[in-house]
C-alpha cells in the first residue's frame, strides 16, 4: 500500500501557476537573455511564415499561360533561401542565449532546495526517506529546464507563429478560411485540455509509486548488512516488484490513454485540413484564387498544425513536469521547526558555561521526554550523565545542539539563552562525538578535514594521534586516502569512532559531547582514548553521555536519570555512598566485568 504522504494531494491540489510564477525570478536574473532569445524567436516565425509567401509569389509566376516569356526569379529563390537560413539562424540564437537562463535557473533552484533541506528539523529527516526525497530533487530540479524548454521553444512559438498565419489569413483570404483554421485550433485545444486532466491522474499515481520504489530499493541497499543478517534478499526484492507492478498498471493504462489522445488530435487536424482545402480548391476552380494561394495555404497549414500536433504532447509533458515541479516546491513549502529568533544575536563565548533551568520536553504532546531538568556545567568542568535507555540522556544533548526546541525552561550558554541566538554561532563552539558515527563515502582525510575544511595536514595527523587513529591509518596502503565506503562501512565500529573523535578534537570547540563515544572500543583502545580525551578537554566544558560507569569516575559531577528526571546527583564517590540508583548500577556493572574475565 502506497504511503499516505504520496497519495493524499488531489491534482487539483497543485498549484501550476503559482509554481510558474515562483520560477519567473529565477529567469529573470538573466532578462538581457530572455528579451534577446524572445525576439530572436519573433524574428525566426516571421521568417518561417514568409517562406510560403514567397513560395506563392514563385508559383503564381511561373503558373502563367506563357511560360516562354517568363525569366526565372532568380530574386524571389534568392529571399526564398535567405528566409529560410534566416529561420534557422534566429532559432539557433535563440537556443544560444537562452541555454545560459535555463542551467543557471536549474543550479539555483538545485542549490535553493538542498540548503533548504539541511535547514529542516532533525525530527523530518528522520521521518523523512532519503530515496523519494533524492527522486523528487533530481526531478524537480530537472523540471525547470523542461518548462522553460517547452515555454520558450515550443509554446510561445507555436503561438507566435498561429497570430502571424491568421493575420495573413484574415487580410488576404475570404473569412471562412480564418474561421475553419480558429474553429479547428479551438477544438484540438479543448480536446487535448480534457482529456489531459483526466489523464493525469495516472501520471500522478506513476510518479508517487517511482519515489515510492526508489526510496525501497535505496532503503534496502543502505540497510544491506541487516537485509544480509535476516536472510530477507526475496522479501525486499519481492516488496519492491510489488511497488513495480502498481507502477506498471499505472503506467500502461497512462499509455493506452494517450493513444486515444493522440488520435483524437490527428482526426480533428485532419478534418480541419480537408475543409480548408476544398474551399481553397473550389476558390482556384471559380477563378478566385490563383495555384499560388493554394500552394500558400496548404503550406500554411501544414506548418501550423504540424507544430499544433506536437503542442499536444509538449502540453501533456508540461502537465507531467509541473507535476514533478510540485514535488520540489513543496520540498521547499517545509515548514523548518527550529528557526532562529527574529533579532537572533550570534553567541558570544566568554568561559563555557551551561545551565538548563526547569527545562521540559516531548517529541510528541501525549509523551513527555523531559520533567523539570535543571543542572549547571561549570567552565573547564567534566559533567557526565548516566541513566538506563531510555532516560533523556541523548536528548539533553540534541536539546543544546538545538536540534529540538524544549517545550519549556530555558538552556543558557554563558547566560545567553540559546533559543535568542544564531544556530550556526551556537553549534560552531559544540563538538560532539555521537553514539552512532555515520562517515562520508570520501577519504579518511576528507572525513577528518571535515570538521575544519582547510586544516593542515599536520592538524590532521595531530587530530588523529590524540584520538589514537594515526598508527592505524599509516598502515592502510593508501594511508589517508583511504575511502571509507559507504556511511563509513569499510572501517569497525571502533575504528569509525575513534575518525569521529580525531574529527571534533580538530574542530577545537569549548564545549564538547561526548555521547558513549567509546561504547565500540576495547579495554585497551578505550584507556588510551580517554587519557587523550582527558588532555583534549582540559581547558573545554565537557558533557559525556556514558552507559560504561567506568569511563566517567573522575567526572566533577555526575547526574543520574531515569524516566526523564534527574534523580541523582553528586561526584562518583559521594553517589557511591548515597547507596542509590547510581550505587545499584556500578554493582552491577562490576559484577558484570568479573564475569567477563572469569
Amino acid at each position: 500500500m502506497l504511503h499516505s504522504r504520496y497519495t493524499s494531494a488531489p491534482e487539483g491540489g497543485r498549484k501550476d501557476i503559482r509554481n510558474l510564477k515562483r520560477i519567473f525570478p529565477y529567469i529573470w536574473e538573466y532578462k538581457g537573455r530572455v528579451l534577446i532569445a524572445l525576439l530572436s524567436l519573433i524574428l525566426s516565425k516571421v521568417a518561417i511564415v514568409g517562406i510560403p509567401l514567397v513560395f506563392k509569389e514563385i508559383i503564381d509566376i511561373l503558373d502563367t499561360p506563357d511560360k516562354a516569356a517568363v525569366a526565372i526569379p532568380i530574386a524571389l529563390f534568392l529571399l526564398y533561401g535567405a528566409a529560410r537560413m534566416a529561420g534557422s539562424l534566429f532559432n539557433e540564437v535563440r537556443d544560444a542565449v537562452f541555454a545560459r537562463v535555463r542551467y543557471r535557473a536549474m543550479r539555483r533552484l538545485s542549490n535553493k532546495v538542498l540548503s533548504h533541506l539541511h535547514n529542516l528539523s532533525l525530527r523530518y529527516h528522520l521521518e523523512r526517506r532519503t530515496g523519494n526525497v533524492v527522486r523528487d530533487l533530481e526531478r524537480g530540479t530537472n523540471s525547470i529546464s523542461q518548462i522553460l524548454n517547452y515555454l520558450v521553444f515550443n509554446i510561445i512559438p507555436t503561438f507566435a507563429e498561429f497570430a502571424l498565419v491568421a493575420f495573413i489569413l484574415l487580410g488576404q483570404y475570404e473569412a471562412k478560411f480564418a474561421l475553419i483554421t480558429f474553429s479547428t485550433v479551438a477544438i484540438y485545444i479543448i480536446f487535448t485540455l480534457m482529456v489531459t486532466e483526466w489523464r493525469m491522474h495516472y501520471r500522478h499515481k506513476m510518479n508517487a509509486l517511482d519515489s515510492e520504489s526508489n526510496g525501497q530499493a535505496v532503503d534496502s541497499l543502505i540497510n544491506y548488512e541487516t537485509v544480509k543478517y535476516f536472510n530477507n534478499e526475496s522479501f525486499e526484492v519481492n516488496r519492491y516488484d510489488s511497488t513495480l507492478s502498481e507502477w506498471e498498471n499505472a503506467a500502461v493504462t497512462s499509455q493506452t490513454s494517450m493513444s486515444i489522445l493522440n488520435f483524437g488530435q490527428g482526426a480533428i487536424i485532419a478534418v480541419g485540413l480537408t475543409f480548408i482545402m476544398i474551399y481553397a480548391g473550389q476558390g482556384v476552380i471559380d477563378g478566385k484564387m490563383s495555384l499560388g494561394d493554394l500552394v500558400l495555404i496548404n503550406t500554411m497549414m501544414l506548418q501550423l498544425f504540424m507544430p499544433l500536433s506536437f503542442l499536444g504532447i509538449i502540453y501533456r509533458m508540461l502537465k507531467h513536469t509541473l507535476a514533478d515541479m510540485d514535488m520540489v516546491f513543496n520540498l521547499l513549502d517545509e515548514e523548518m521547526e527550529i528557526k532562529d529568533a527574529k533579532n537572533a544575536k550570534e553567541l558570544q563565548h566568554k568561559q563555557g558555561k551551561i545551565s538548563f533551568e526547569h527545562v521540559n520536553f516531548s517529541y510528541q504532546s501525549d509523551r513527555e521526554i523531559l520533567h523539570d531538568v535543571t543542572f549547571t556545567v561549570e567552565p573547564g568542568q567534566k559533567l557526565a550523565i548516566v541513566g538506563h535507555s531510555g532516560s533523556g540522556k541523548s536528548t539533553l544533548a540534541r536539546l543544546l545542539f538545538r536540534f529540538y526546541e524544549a517545550t519549556s525552561g530555558r538552556i543558557l550558554y554563558d547566560d545567553q539563552d540559546i533559543s535568542q541566538v544564531t544556530q550556526s554561532s551556537l553549534r560552531q563552539l559544540i563538538g560532539i562525538v555521537p553514539q552512532d558515527t555515520v562517515l562520508f563515502n570520501e577519504s579518511i582525510h576528507y572525513n577528518i578535514e571535515y570538521a575544519k575544511p582547510g586544516a593542515t595536514k599536520e592538524e590532521i595527523i595531530r587530530a588523529a594521534k590524540l584520538a589514537n587513529i594515526h598508527s592505524f591509518i599509516e598502515g592502510l596502503p593508501d594511508g589517508y586516502d583511504t575511502a571509507v565506503g559507504e556511511r563509513g562501512l569499510k572501517l569497525s565500529g571502533g575504528e569509525k569512532q575513534r575518525l569521529a573523535i580525531a574529527r571534533v578534537i580538530l574542530k577545537g570547540s569549548p564545549i564538547l559531547i561526548f555521547d558513549e563515544a567509546t561504547s565500540s572500543l576495547d579495554s585497551q583502545s578505550e584507556k588510551v582514548i580517554l587519557e587523550a580525551l582527558s588532555t583534549v578537554a582540559q581547558a573545554h566544558t565537557t558533557l559525556v553521555i556514558a552507559h560504561r560507569l567506568s569511563t566517567i569516575t573522575d567526572s566533577d559531577q555526575i547526574l543520574v536519570m531515569d524516566k526523564g528526571r534527574i534523580v541523582e546527583q553528586g561526584t562518583h564517590q559521594l553517589l557511591l555512598e548515597k547507596s542509590g540508583t547510581y550505587a545499584d548500577m556500578w554493582a552491577l556493572q562490576l559484577q558484570e566485568s568479573i564475569e567477563e574475565r572469569v
